[in-house]
């Protein structure tokens, strides 16, 4: 039966009624199944009132609460399509996602109306206003009839980071969706129906979303929401609510290890923990497995709703570095410059298949084109990822860096990601980036952006640089170092290595090797 996500509440309303599904983190106020079912009932009666249809965009802009994901799941039962806002964008850029998608309807909590204002303000066609956290009344709209073809249908379009740019809008469908949450719970320990977790990182994320809330929900868990994230209360939530799994991304595992008692607190309820969204520091991994913590790494993007590779609990340690294998639903090569495949050990780009692929970017036919480019021999709707890796004789893979990151320094080839690890052992370095920057002799000149450990105290220049030279080739070595209080990021955690960029550009003085 292809009815779409809209159907799963209903679905588990059916089975497991009384069961809870939501819990909102802040009053502790739970919500059953078959309550579930109902508020998105009257949720998607209240879009259609507002002439809300099959095919129509609805903008969600708010922080995370169990009102966010009835809209969503409202919004799916009508056969319309939402947009999840990223609540830190500017007007400017709100408004732009809002005309971008076309949509019609813009759903906004209280706490960002000044946004949302300003945002319409500067729209032609202004969308119309609902308030996020209005209790729905009136009859609900249970899903009608299955209809042919729901699953192939958009469901949401996630509107990538945009580090480079402009963000583009990624159409997930339906069975995006499916697949994805059938791929989490065949994934290492698996999700049931006994499963808790968080859902802490935001929504409008496909890490939140498709790694966490989607899946439980799914399979008939619970998901604990909060509208943001701090460590020493997230952890006294993880203790309260008997967190079984639970989705983060590096920023926000680094966050928990500072927490001073964190190694006095016991979880025995938590059977995995998943890091995703960026390359988790070893450290950080080192430290949850010292703790006893059964802790798992991914890699994921947007366009894959996100699942695509994962590392296995037991592969952790002997695979540290890696990003694991592919999800059960997913295909995945390196390839060259001409689509083919790479040998063992050799860089080449991700390129990957399967049903949690997603349609292609919003009014976007050159771009989606591109994307979906011929590889090689296997012409058939390998999407390419932009990111470089490697594999082992065991198909374990290994992400050196973004294409656009790679740093080419007298005709060497640098991937920042294999410094960085490197320099986050440094004791006195709590965050870093690593960059290349133009350079009249080498090309491109490798700088270390620092955070120090004791902003009181920062390492020095030269000591970094010598204990990067110790582990790494000297080419691969920082030639400078800048110090910082802290880096840029974006809402998900990513770094925004183009600010970087722009910033340090011809910085700091050439270090001689």
């Amino acid at each position: 039966m292809d009815e779409g996500i809209g159907a799963w509440p209903a679905r588990r309303a059916e089975r497991s009624p009384d069961a809870v599904a939501l819990v909102d983190g802040p009053t502790g106020a739970r919500t059953s199944y078959a309550e579930l079912d109902a508020r998105i009932g009257a949720r998607a009666a209240r879009l259609a009132a507002l002439g809300v249809g099959h095919g129509d965009r609805v903008a969600l802009l708010g922080e995370n609460s169990p009102g966010y994901l009835e809209w969503l799941f409202a919004a799916a039962r009508l056969g319309a399509i939402t947009v999840p806002v990223n609540m830190r964008l500017s007007a400017a850029e709100v408004a732009y996602v809002v005309a971008d998608s076309g949509a019609t309807v813009l759903v906004r909590s209280t706490t960002f109306a000044p946004l949302a204002d300003a945002a319409r303000a500067e729209l032609d066609a202004a969308p119309v206003l609902v308030e996020l956290g209005q209790a729905p009344d009136g009859p609900g709209r249970r899903e009608p009839e299955p209809s042919t073809g729901r699953g192939g249908e958009p469901c949401v379009i996630m509107y990538t980071s945009g580090t480079t740019g402009r963000p583009k809008g990624a159409v997930l469908t339906h069975d995006n969706m499916l697949w994805n949450a059938v791929n989490m719970l065949s994934a290492g320990p698996g999700i049931a129906s006994t499963d808790v977790t968080i859902a802490a990182a935001p929504l409008f994320h496909i890490g939140a979303l498709g790694l966490s809330a989607l899946p439980i929900l799914y399979a008939g868990g619970t998901v604990v929401v909060v509208p943001s994230f701090d460590p020493a209360g997230f952890l006294d939530l993880m203790a309260t609510h008997g967190v079984t799994t639970q989705f983060l991304v590096p920023a926000m595992w680094a966050a928990l290890t500072r927490v001073p008692d964190l190694g006095e607190r016991s979880f025995p309820a938590l059977r995995f923990a998943i890091s995703g969204g960026a390359p988790c520091p070893v450290t950080v991994i080192e430290r949850f497995l010292a703790l006893g913590w059964t802790f798992t790494e991914g890699f994921g993007m947007t366009e894959l709703s996100p699942s695509a590779l994962f590392l296995d609990a037991a592969d952790v340690v002997s695979h540290a570095g890696s990003v694991g294998r592919p999800f059960l639903h997913v295909d995945a090569r390196l390839v060259d410059e001409a689509g083919e495949d790479v040998g063992v050990g050799e860089v080449g780009e991700l390129v990957l298949r399967g049903p949690t692929v997603f349609a292609g970017y919003w009014n976007r036919p050159e771009e989606t084109a591109e994307a979906f480019r011929d590889s090689g021999q296997h012409a058939d709707r390998w999407f390419h990822s932009g990111d470089l890796g490697t594999r082992d004789e065991q198909g374990f893979v290994t992400l050196v860096d973004r294409k656009k990151d790679m740093i080419i320094t007298g005709g060497e080839n640098v991937y920042p990601v294999e410094v960085e690890q490197v320099l986050y052992r440094h004791p006195g370095i709590a965050d870093v980036a690593v960059v290349g920057v133009g350079d009249p002799q080498w090309g491109e000149s490798v700088v270390a952006v620092v955070v120090p450990a004791d902003p009181e105290a920062p390492p020095a220049a030269d000591d970094v640089i010598a204990f990067a030279r110790e582990h790494i080739a000297h080419f691969k070595a920082p030639r400078s170092v800048e110090i910082v209080a802290e880096l840029p990021r974006n809402a998900t955690g990513k770094l925004l290595k183009r600010v970087l960029r722009e910033r340090f550009a011809g910085s700091g003085a050439a270090v001689s090797r």
